[in-house]
Protein backbone atom coordinates (compact mmCIF):
# COMPACT_ATOMS: atom_id res chain seq x y z
CA UNK A 1 0.00 0.00 0.00
CA UNK A 2 1.47 3.36 -1.00
CA UNK A 3 2.03 5.98 1.65
CA UNK A 4 0.19 9.28 1.80
CA UNK A 5 2.73 11.96 1.01
CA UNK A 6 2.25 15.03 3.18
CA UNK A 7 3.56 18.59 3.22
CA UNK A 8 3.40 20.51 6.51
CA UNK A 9 2.87 24.27 6.37
CA UNK A 10 3.11 26.37 9.54
CA UNK A 11 5.17 29.42 10.38
CA UNK A 12 6.07 27.94 13.77
CA UNK A 13 8.82 25.36 13.50
CA UNK A 14 7.82 23.80 16.82
CA UNK A 15 4.35 23.07 15.44
CA UNK A 16 5.82 21.45 12.33
CA UNK A 17 8.14 19.34 14.47
CA UNK A 18 5.22 18.18 16.58
CA UNK A 19 3.13 17.27 13.56
CA UNK A 20 6.03 15.48 11.92
CA UNK A 21 6.76 13.47 15.06
CA UNK A 22 3.11 12.45 15.28
CA UNK A 23 2.89 11.41 11.64
CA UNK A 24 6.15 9.47 11.73
CA UNK A 25 4.54 7.07 14.20
CA UNK A 26 2.15 6.01 11.45
CA UNK A 27 3.71 4.03 8.60
CA UNK A 28 0.95 4.99 6.16
CA UNK A 29 2.21 8.60 6.11
CA UNK A 30 5.37 10.20 4.80
CA UNK A 31 6.23 13.85 5.44
CA UNK A 32 7.92 14.87 2.20
CA UNK A 33 8.24 18.60 2.78
CA UNK A 34 7.77 21.55 5.11
CA UNK A 35 7.12 25.26 4.62
CA UNK A 36 6.71 28.33 6.78
CA UNK A 37 4.95 30.69 4.36
CA UNK A 38 2.30 30.52 1.67
CA UNK A 39 4.93 31.21 -0.99
CA UNK A 40 7.10 28.33 0.23
CA UNK A 41 4.03 26.10 0.43
CA UNK A 42 3.16 26.73 -3.21
CA UNK A 43 6.74 26.02 -4.25
CA UNK A 44 6.80 22.75 -2.27
CA UNK A 45 3.48 21.59 -3.70
CA UNK A 46 4.59 22.39 -7.24
CA UNK A 47 7.83 20.50 -6.68
CA UNK A 48 6.58 17.51 -4.66
CA UNK A 49 2.93 17.09 -5.67
CA UNK A 50 1.92 15.68 -2.27
CA UNK A 51 -1.33 13.86 -1.56
CA UNK A 52 -2.21 16.08 1.40
CA UNK A 53 -1.14 19.50 2.65
CA UNK A 54 -1.62 20.37 6.32
CA UNK A 55 -1.89 24.14 6.00
CA UNK A 56 -1.98 26.72 8.78
CA UNK A 57 -4.76 29.23 8.12
CA UNK A 58 -2.69 32.19 9.36
CA UNK A 59 0.66 32.67 7.65
CA UNK A 60 2.96 35.66 7.20
CA UNK A 61 2.37 37.41 3.89
CA UNK A 62 -0.33 35.66 1.87
CA UNK A 63 -2.81 33.78 4.04
CA UNK A 64 -3.38 30.05 4.21
CA UNK A 65 -6.77 30.64 2.57
CA UNK A 66 -5.11 32.20 -0.48
CA UNK A 67 -2.58 29.37 -0.63
CA UNK A 68 -5.35 26.78 -0.33
CA UNK A 69 -7.29 28.31 -3.21
CA UNK A 70 -4.24 28.33 -5.47
CA UNK A 71 -3.25 24.77 -4.55
CA UNK A 72 -6.71 23.32 -5.12
CA UNK A 73 -7.07 25.14 -8.45
CA UNK A 74 -3.64 24.25 -9.84
CA UNK A 75 -3.27 20.79 -8.28
CA UNK A 76 -6.75 19.34 -7.72
CA UNK A 77 -5.26 15.94 -6.90
CA UNK A 78 -3.68 17.47 -3.78
CA UNK A 79 -6.05 17.70 -0.83
CA UNK A 80 -5.75 20.50 1.73
CA UNK A 81 -6.54 20.32 5.43
CA UNK A 82 -6.64 23.73 7.10
CA UNK A 83 -5.22 24.03 10.61
CA UNK A 84 -6.29 26.81 12.94
CA UNK A 85 -6.07 27.75 16.60
CA UNK A 86 -9.49 29.40 16.67
CA UNK A 87 -12.94 28.29 15.52
CA UNK A 88 -13.79 31.42 13.55
CA UNK A 89 -16.88 31.21 11.35
CA UNK A 90 -15.52 33.60 8.71
CA UNK A 91 -12.31 31.61 8.34
CA UNK A 92 -14.19 28.31 8.30
CA UNK A 93 -16.43 29.26 5.39
CA UNK A 94 -13.59 30.99 3.56
CA UNK A 95 -11.61 27.75 3.78
CA UNK A 96 -14.51 25.72 2.42
CA UNK A 97 -15.00 28.17 -0.45
CA UNK A 98 -11.25 28.00 -1.17
CA UNK A 99 -11.54 24.25 -1.72
CA UNK A 100 -10.24 22.83 1.57
CA UNK A 101 -11.16 19.19 2.13
CA UNK A 102 -10.66 19.40 5.87
CA UNK A 103 -10.74 21.97 8.66
CA UNK A 104 -9.35 21.08 12.08
CA UNK A 105 -8.42 22.94 15.22
CA UNK A 106 -4.84 22.65 16.45
CA UNK A 107 -6.22 21.47 19.79
CA UNK A 108 -7.44 18.30 18.08
CA UNK A 109 -6.21 15.01 19.51
CA UNK A 110 -3.49 13.16 17.64
CA UNK A 111 -5.65 10.18 16.68
CA UNK A 112 -8.45 12.47 15.53
CA UNK A 113 -6.00 14.28 13.26
CA UNK A 114 -4.81 10.96 11.85
CA UNK A 115 -8.41 9.99 11.10
CA UNK A 116 -8.99 13.35 9.43
CA UNK A 117 -5.96 12.86 7.16
CA UNK A 118 -7.04 9.33 6.32
CA UNK A 119 -10.57 10.50 5.49
CA UNK A 120 -9.32 13.28 3.23
CA UNK A 121 -6.95 10.83 1.57
CA UNK A 122 -9.98 8.67 0.72
CA UNK A 123 -11.61 11.64 -0.96
CA UNK A 124 -13.92 12.48 1.93
CA UNK A 125 -14.38 15.81 3.68
CA UNK A 126 -13.37 16.15 7.31
CA UNK A 127 -14.48 18.83 9.75
CA UNK A 128 -13.43 19.20 13.35
CA UNK A 129 -16.42 18.25 15.55
CA UNK A 130 -16.11 21.67 17.21
CA UNK A 131 -17.12 23.42 13.96
CA UNK A 132 -19.44 20.88 12.35
CA UNK A 133 -22.54 22.30 14.04
CA UNK A 134 -21.69 25.76 12.74
CA UNK A 135 -21.63 24.47 9.18
CA UNK A 136 -25.07 22.92 9.55
CA UNK A 137 -26.38 26.13 11.11
CA UNK A 138 -25.02 28.15 8.20
CA UNK A 139 -26.51 25.76 5.64
CA UNK A 140 -29.89 25.97 7.36
CA UNK A 141 -29.66 29.77 7.49
CA UNK A 142 -28.80 29.93 3.77
CA UNK A 143 -31.72 27.67 2.90
CA UNK A 144 -34.06 29.87 4.95
CA UNK A 145 -32.81 32.99 3.19
CA UNK A 146 -33.24 31.37 -0.21
CA UNK A 147 -36.76 30.26 0.61
CA UNK A 148 -37.70 33.69 1.96
CA UNK A 149 -36.31 35.39 -1.14
CA UNK A 150 -38.59 33.18 -3.25
CA UNK A 151 -41.54 35.28 -2.01
CA UNK A 152 -39.75 38.62 -1.70
CA UNK A 153 -41.81 40.22 -4.49
CA UNK A 154 -45.17 39.21 -3.03
CA UNK A 155 -47.17 41.37 -0.66
CA UNK A 156 -48.45 39.80 2.54
CA UNK A 157 -51.95 39.59 1.08
CA UNK A 158 -50.61 37.91 -2.06
CA UNK A 159 -48.86 35.33 0.12
CA UNK A 160 -52.16 34.57 1.84
CA UNK A 161 -53.88 34.21 -1.52
CA UNK A 162 -51.08 31.96 -2.77
CA UNK A 163 -51.36 29.76 0.30
CA UNK A 164 -55.07 29.26 -0.34
CA UNK A 165 -54.35 28.56 -4.02
CA UNK A 166 -51.87 25.90 -2.92
CA UNK A 167 -54.64 24.34 -0.80
CA UNK A 168 -56.76 23.97 -3.95
CA UNK A 169 -59.31 26.66 -3.18
CA UNK A 170 -61.17 28.44 -5.98
CA UNK A 171 -61.27 32.21 -6.37
CA UNK A 172 -64.75 32.23 -4.87
CA UNK A 173 -63.62 30.24 -1.83
CA UNK A 174 -60.55 32.45 -1.39
CA UNK A 175 -62.71 35.57 -1.59
CA UNK A 176 -64.94 34.20 1.17
CA UNK A 177 -62.01 33.31 3.46
CA UNK A 178 -60.25 36.66 3.04
CA UNK A 179 -63.44 38.81 2.85
CA UNK A 180 -62.51 40.07 -0.62
CA UNK A 181 -64.38 40.46 -3.87
CA UNK A 182 -63.95 37.62 -6.35
CA UNK A 183 -62.60 40.08 -8.95
CA UNK A 184 -60.01 41.29 -6.44
CA UNK A 185 -58.88 37.74 -5.83
CA UNK A 186 -58.66 37.17 -9.58
CA UNK A 187 -56.37 40.21 -9.84
CA UNK A 188 -54.23 38.95 -6.97
CA UNK A 189 -53.85 35.55 -8.61
CA UNK A 190 -52.88 37.15 -11.91
CA UNK A 191 -50.29 39.30 -10.15
CA UNK A 192 -48.90 36.28 -8.26
CA UNK A 193 -48.50 34.25 -11.46
CA UNK A 194 -46.67 37.14 -13.10
CA UNK A 195 -44.35 37.78 -10.14
CA UNK A 196 -43.47 34.11 -9.74
CA UNK A 197 -42.99 33.60 -13.46
CA UNK A 198 -45.39 30.65 -13.61
CA UNK A 199 -48.19 30.09 -16.10
CA UNK A 200 -51.03 28.62 -14.05
CA UNK A 201 -52.42 27.96 -10.56
CA UNK A 202 -51.01 24.43 -10.41
CA UNK A 203 -47.48 25.71 -10.99
CA UNK A 204 -48.01 28.46 -8.42
CA UNK A 205 -49.23 25.90 -5.90
CA UNK A 206 -46.21 23.66 -6.52
CA UNK A 207 -43.90 26.66 -6.11
CA UNK A 208 -45.51 27.54 -2.78
CA UNK A 209 -45.10 24.03 -1.44
CA UNK A 210 -41.53 23.66 -2.71
CA UNK A 211 -40.43 26.86 -0.97
CA UNK A 212 -42.33 26.26 2.29
CA UNK A 213 -44.63 29.27 2.03
CA UNK A 214 -46.43 28.42 5.29
CA UNK A 215 -43.29 29.28 7.27
CA UNK A 216 -43.40 32.90 6.03
CA UNK A 217 -46.96 33.74 7.05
Amino acid sequence: MSKQRIVLVDDHEVVRLGLKALLEHHPQFEVVGEAGTAKEALEKVAQLRPDVVLLDIRLPGASGIEACEEITQKYPETKVIMLTSYAEDEMLFSAIRAGASGYVLKQIGGEDLIRAIEAVGRGEASLDPAVTQRVFQEVRRSVKEEEASAFANLSQQEKHVLLLVSEGKTNREIAKVLFLGEGTVRNYVSSILSKLGVSNRAEAAAYAVEHNLKEYL
